[in-house]
């Protein structure tokens, strides 16, 4: 290596060169999230788009990801640094492995949430960089259609749980693995093609990386990826900074588990100190009996996630980001779950999470942060029973209001990023399923009110054509409603209603149900929460109230009429 070359190999490369990797690493990421998208069959990872791609430096650490879903790109890197320091070291790594793992207490999420990752070499056979690559399946086994079982006590009536292992050696797919795999799902044909997808996004991945590493080579990539988490750490370390040192504490509730009444408390207390963040969860409520529980990876995901929704900033997410901010948070608990405890429904906890830092943050910076979001993913899913005998399971997300902003009022039927889901066009899954959607608006009256109001929450209402049907539903703020910041008003909770074909009035169901037979004619109503507001609403400008009122946004909509 010439003399300059090993400068530059040491000391990184000059700043015009490291954007040029930089957006080449996310470039990288992006194709493998539109090879996923376009090669796809379930509407889940379609049209939801529920799956995330990201780039790691050859150390495992990530440098790049697209913009996909944040509550899955920040567990991906934990996940990785434990499958790489527990049971599959870098070391044993080969040239054309794929590693698979859904397992939550391996750094996984839930058992849906398959990972998979792959070593980039060169052409001196040396590993330059890992593509990785996280899909949301729509059904793999356990005890409810669609994987979501609110009844489940413990991980095993979830699904099939795979620890980390080779699902590709040295370019040689295990067939055997792959069948008994989908042996284990309701939807073989959709879980197999997407798994394919997946596994063709990690060539597309690796074919990138490999490019950009023989362009540069090997020690400027290293060189660039090191500079490129170094630059992220010191944007958070310098927004971190800007905060009053001190401690600020919030805290908020998950209605109930599904199984046991009661409410599970999320408390947290952030401790700034400098250029450096801690966040402790000491006090929150013990792991639960039903699936709401968080591993300690997802609850890392989300602390990270509120963090940045709350500091602000263009900061590219990467290992850099993490490494200011310290996480504990007591064995045990809703928030750092022991297994065997069931997580399906872990989003529940994962949300509350995100809503009680950003509560916190509101104490430091209350001139930024918004009032709380409707804060939960609202997953269901209906097992279709046609006419012929045959099965289909339909699964699909929902979203609600975002709070006010200290100075704008919040959006509404808008993804919140932690999840960050597309919209499933009705057409599409008229088309697909036997269903036919009756409802599909904004919910006047169900944002907070405040100086600035929050973002409406949405109807949702279908009616099921086929003989037969089975309904789960995975929900949650229907007790607790997204809180208000500033004297604002807590948005309006969530419900979900059915309507029997003969019947002329609508039966409230539970936010977390199993089973629920369907027939023919059936209608299942879903409402989501609006946001929370910001502000004393007798500070409302009147120009704002006199748009809501022509925009119709304000009267509460009456109950569902009885012919619907």
């Amino acid at each position: 290596m010439s003399r300059p070359a090993q400068r530059a190999a040491q000391d990184g490369p000059d700043p015009v060169q490291l954007e040029i990797i930089r957006n080449a690493l996310v470039a990288a990421a992006e194709e493998m999230s539109v090879t996923v998208w376009r090669t796809s069959r379930s509407s889940v990872v379609r049209e939801i788009l529920d799956y995330s791609t990201a780039v790691f430096d050859a150390d495992g650490y990530s440098t790049a990801q697209a913009a996909r879903m944040p509550v899955h790109l920040n567990s991906m890197a934990s996940c990785l640094r434990d499958i790489v320091e527990g049971p599959v070291p870098l070391a044993q790594w080969c040239d054309g492995d794929v590693i698979l793992t859904n397992d939550p207490y391996s750094g996984g999420q839930h058992l849906s949430d398959w990972l998979a990752f792959t070593p980039v070499h060169d052409a001196d056979g040396q590993r330059v960089a890992i593509a990785g690559i996280l899909v949301h399946h729509l059904d793999v086994g356990g005890g409810a259609p669609g994987s979501y079982d609110p009844q489940a006590t413990e991980i095993f009536q979830e699904g099939i749980r795979i620890p980390p292992v080779r699902v590709v050696s040295e370019g040689v797919r295990n067939e055997a693995l792959i069948r008994t795999l989908m042996r284990n799902t309701r939807e073989p044909a959709n879980v197999g093609g997407d798994f394919e997808s997946q596994l063709a996004a990690l060539k597309t991945g690796a074919a990138n990386l490999r490019r950009v590493a023989a362009r540069y080579g090997r020690e400027t990539l290293a060189a660039a990826s090191a500079a490129i988490q170094r630059h992220s750490e010191a944007a958070v370390r310098a927004a971190i900074a800007a905060i009053p040192d001190g401690d600020y504490a919030f805290e908020d509730f998950v209605d109930d588990d599904g199984i046991r009444d009661g409410r599970l408390a999320i408390r947290v207390r952030l401790t700034v100190r400098g250029d450096a963040l801690h966040v402790d969860f000491e006090g929150s409520s013990p792991q639960a009996a039903g699936p709401v529980n968080c591993t300690l990876n997802m609850t890392g995901s989300a602390v990270v996630c509120a963090c940045l929704m709350s500091i602000g900033g263009d900061i590219p997410a990467n290992a850099g980001v993490y490494r200011p901010i310290t996480l504990s948070a007591p064995p045990g608990t809703v928030v750092n779950a022991a297994p065997p405890a069931p997580v399906a429904n872990r989003m529940a906890t994962g949300h509350r999470v995100v809503n009680a830092v950003m509560g916190a943050f509101a104490q430091a910076l209350p001139e930024q942060v918004p009032a709380c979001y409707y804060g939960v993913s609202y997953a269901y899913s209906l097992e279709c029973v046609n006419d012929d005998g045959s099965r289909q399971v339909y699964f699909d997300l929902e979203c609600g209001g975002w709070g006010a902003h200290p100075q704008a009022d919040g959006a509404s039927a808008f993804s919140c990023g932690f999840h960050n889901i597309a919209n499933s066009p009705l057409e599409m899954i008229e088309q697909t399923y036997p269903l036919t959607f009756t409802r599909y608006a904004l919910l006047p009256g169900s944002g907070g009110a405040g100086r600035f109001r929050g973002g409406l929450g949405l109807a949702r209402e279908f009616r099921l054509d086929a003989p037969q049907g089975r309904f789960t539903a995975n929900l949650d703020r229907f007790e607790v409603p997204p809180y208000g910041l500033a004297g604002g008003r807590p948005g309006r909770p969530g419900r979900l209603l059915l309507k029997r074909g003969g019947d002329s009035t609508w039966q409230p169901l539970r936010s977390k149900v199993s089973g629920v037979s369907l027939r023919r004619g059936d209608r299942i109503r879903l409402e989501t929460a609006g946001g929370g507001g910001h502000g004393d609403p007798a500070e409302r400008s009147p120009r704002a109230d006199a748009h809501d009122r022509d925009e119709e946004y304000l009267s509460p909509e009456p109950s569902p009429p009885g012919d619907g």
